[in-house]
C-alpha cells in the first residue's frame, strides 16, 4: 500500500528554548504566507481563517517540554482536511543533548468511501530544514543535496553505518561527461523533489565516484543512476545489497516526476513504520477545543457548546477513520510479507535439500577417486566457469547460444538492469536460461514430463539444475483478470505460436527480489507446437497487487 501521509523525524543540537523558539517563527512565515491569521494566536484552538483552526498546548515539568501545534484546513477544494502538526520535543530523561522535531501531514477525506491525497514534502519542512541545522545520528539533514567529494567518503561511510540512523541515505551519480553542477539542478533536484525530511540527500562528485564504490563493493552506484541505502547496512555482507535499491539514470530521464515519486515512496513508508524516538512516542494525545461562548443567553451559550462537542466529534471520527485505514494497510502489508517469507521459506528448504544431496554426491566422488589413487585430484577446487555472462547486455548478445529459447521482448528493459544490478541476478538469469534451453528440448522432443517448476524440481541427471521455488507457471487471478495488469504480461510471438503475434506469458522466474526491482523472467512454453520456449521478458518486477 502507499504511503499518504509525510512525517518528518528529526534532532537538532539547539536547546529547547532556541528550538522552539525557531521552529515557531518558520511556522508563523509559513501560515503568513498562506494568508492566514496570525496576530493573536494563544494557547487552545485559534481560527485563523475561514474554515482553519490552530491547535497549540505546551506543556514543561519533570518529564521534560514540548509545545505542539495543530494545524487543521477545511476549505473548499480540499476534499476533507488536512491536518499538519508540529512538535518540538525535549526530554532530559533521554537525551539533554538533543531537541527533537516531528512534522507530520495528512489528508483526512470528507467521507469514508474517498481515498486520501498523498501529502508531499510541504514548504515549512524546508522552513524548518533550513533553520533549524537538523540532523539524524551523525549526519545532517538538508533540504537541498550535499556534494561528496574524494575527502568526504570516510565521513559518508560511517553515517551509513551508524547504528542510530533512522533515515535513508540518498546517493545520486553524475554520467561520464555531464557537468556536476548542471545534471543536479536539471535532474538530480527533480528526482529529490519529495525526500526533504524523509532522507540524507548526496550527490556524488565524478572524482569521488571510482573511490566510493571500491568502498562499497557489494553496494555501489553509478552511471546517473539513483541508490537508497536504508538504516542497517552491512557494507562487508554481498546478500545486504538487495535491501537497497538502485534507480537507473534512463527511468530516471524518462519520467522525471514519476521517478521522483517513486523514490520517495520508499522513504515515506520507512518513516511512517518505524517507532517514533521515545521522547516523541510519550507525549500525551492533543485534544483541544474550542473556547466556550463568553456572552450571549444560557440557551445560546448551551447550543454553542453543543456546536462544539458535534465538531470534537467529527474530529475523533475523522481520525478514527484515518487509524483504521492505516491498520488495513498495515495487515495487508504484514499478510504480504508472510507470504513472501513463506515463499522464501520454501526456495531456502529445497536449496538445502539439493546442496545435501550434491554434498553426499561429490563426498561419493572424491571417495571413489581416493581409493584409485586420485587423492590431489579428488580434493581439488572446482574452477568457476570463466564462459558466464557478466552483464545482462553480454546475456542478450549470447542468446543464440540456446537454440532451443528465443527472446521476443524490448531488449532496453533487459539492459536497463546493468545499471540497478544487484548481486547475482546476471549469473541467477543465465542459470535459468541454462535450465530453461534442457527443459525446451525435452519438451520440443516429447520427452518432459509436466511443466518447467515440476522438471527443476525432478530433473533429469543430466539436466542444468535450478531452484524449483524461483519458479511459478502461474500468475494470480487479480493479476490475469485485470487488463492493464495482464497486457503487461502479453509479449510478442511468432504468428506460428498465436495469429495475434504476441501471448499472454504468465510463467516466470524470480531472478531477484529485496527492493523495488525485484527481476522477473516471463517465458511461454511452446515446445510442442514450434520447439521453443519464447522469453518475452527480462526486466523489473511488473506491476501487481504488491508493487
Amino acid at each position: 500500500m502507499e504511503p499518504r501521509s509525510y512525517r518528518m523525524v528529526v534532532s537538532t543540537s539547539q536547546d529547547y528554548v532556541a528550538a522552539s523558539a525557531n521552529a515557531e517563527r518558520q511556522l508563523y512565515d509559513w501560515l503568513t504566507g498562506k494568508r492566514y491569521n496570525t496576530s493573536a494566536l494563544d494557547e487552545g484552538r485559534n481560527e485563523i481563517a475561514v474554515g482553519v483552526t490552530l491547535d497549540h498546548d505546551e506543556t514543561s515539568g519533570q518529564q521534560g517540554a514540548y509545545k505542539r501545534w495543530r494545524l487543521r484546513e477545511t476549505r473548499l477544494g480540499n476534499g476533507g482536511t488536512w491536518q499538519s502538526t508540529l512538535v518540538v520535543r525535549s526530554d532530559h530523561r533521554e537525551d539533554e543533548r538533543r531537541t527533537w522535531i516531528q512534522l507530520d501531514v495528512e489528508h483526512r477525506p470528507a467521507s469514508p468511501d474517498q481515498f486520501p491525497t498523498r501529502a508531499n514534502t510541504p514548504k515549512i519542512a524546508k522552513l524548518l530544514l533550513d533553520s533549524l541545522a537538523a540532523q539524524d545520528g551523525l549526519a545532517d539533514v538538508t533540504a537541498t543535496p550535499y556534494f561528496i567529494e574524494p575527502a568526504d567518503i570516510p565521513e559518508v561511510i560511517e553515517e551509513l553505518c551508524d547504528t542510530d540512523r533512522r533515515l535513508p541515505i540518498v546517493v545520486a551519480t553524475v554520467p561520464h561527461g555531464q557537468d556536476t553542477a548542471r545534471w543536479t539542478k536539471e535532474v538530480v533536484d527533480k528526482a529529490f523533489a519529495h525526500l526533504p525530511g524523509l532522507a540524507i540527500l548526496y550527490v556524488l562528485t565524478p572524482e569521488a565516484l571510482p573511490t566510493f564504490n571500491r568502498e562499497l563493493e557489494y553496494h555501489p552506484v553509478f552511471g546517473g543512476g539513483i541508490r537508497t541505502y536504508l538504516p542497517g547496512i552491512d557494507l562487508a555482507w554481498k546478500p545486504d545489497a538487495q535491501r537497497h535499491p538502485v534507480m537507473a539514470r534512463s527511468t530516471i530521464e524518462a519520467n522525471p516526476r514519476k521517478a521522483a515519486s517513486v523514490l520517495a515512496s520508499l522513504p515515506q513508508r520507512l518513516a511512517l513504520r518505524q517507532p517514533l524516538p521515545a521522547p516523541l512516542d510519550t507525549l500525551p494525545v492533543q485534544r483541544t477545543r474550542p473556547r466556550p461562548a463568553a456572552q450571549g443567553t444560557e440557551i445560546e451559550k448551551l447550543r454553542a457548546e453543543n456546536e462544539t462537542l458535534t465538531a470534537m466529534l467529527g474530529e475523533a471520527e475523522q481520525t478514527e477513520a484515518v487509524r483504521a485505514d492505516e491498520i488495513s494497510g498495515l495487515r495487508t502489508e504484514l499478510k504480504q510479507t508472510e507470504g513472501r517469507e513463506d515463499e522464501l521459506r520454501g526456495e531456502n528448504e529445497e536449496l538445502e535439500t539439493e546442496l545435501r544431496r550434491l554434498r553426499r554426491q561429490v563426498r561419493a566422488l572424491q571417495v571413489s577417486l581416493e581409493k584409485v589413487g586420485q587423492y590431489e585430484l579428488a580434493h581439488t577446487p572446482a574452477e568457476e566457469p570463466a564462459t558466464n555472462p557478466t552483464s545482462f547486455a553480454e546475456l542478450l548478445e549470447r542468446f543464440s547460444e540456446f537454440p532451443h529459447l528465443a527472446f521476443t521482448g524490448n531488449q532496453k528493459y533487459t539492459r536497463d538492469l546493468d545499471d540497478q544490478s544487484v548481486g547475482n541476478w546476471v549469473e541467477t538469469a543465465w542459470d535459468a536460461l541454462l535450465a530453461l534451453q534442457d527443459y525446451a528440448e525435452a519438451s520440443a522432443s516429447g520427452t518432459a514430463s509436466g511443466d518447467f517448476r515440476s522438471w527443476c524440481s525432478r530433473p533429469p541427471n543430466e539436466a542444468y539444475p535450478f531452484s524449483a521455488g524461483k519458479v511459478k507457471m502461474k500468475e494470480s487471478d487479480a493479476v490475469g483478470n485485470r487488463g492493464a495488469w495482464r497486457r503487461e504480461r502479453t509479449f510478442p510471438a511468432p504468428l506460428t505460436v498465436d495469429p495475434a503475434g504476441e501471448v499472454y506469458m504468465e510463467a516466470h522466474i524470480r531472478i531477484g527480489g529485496g527492493n523495488t526491482v525485484s527481476p522477473r523472467l516471463h517465458f511461454y512454453d511452446d515446445g510442442p507446437g514450434t520447439g521453443r520456449v519464447y522469453v518475452g521478458y527480462i526486466g523489473p518486477h511488473l506491476t501487481n497487487t504488491k508493487t
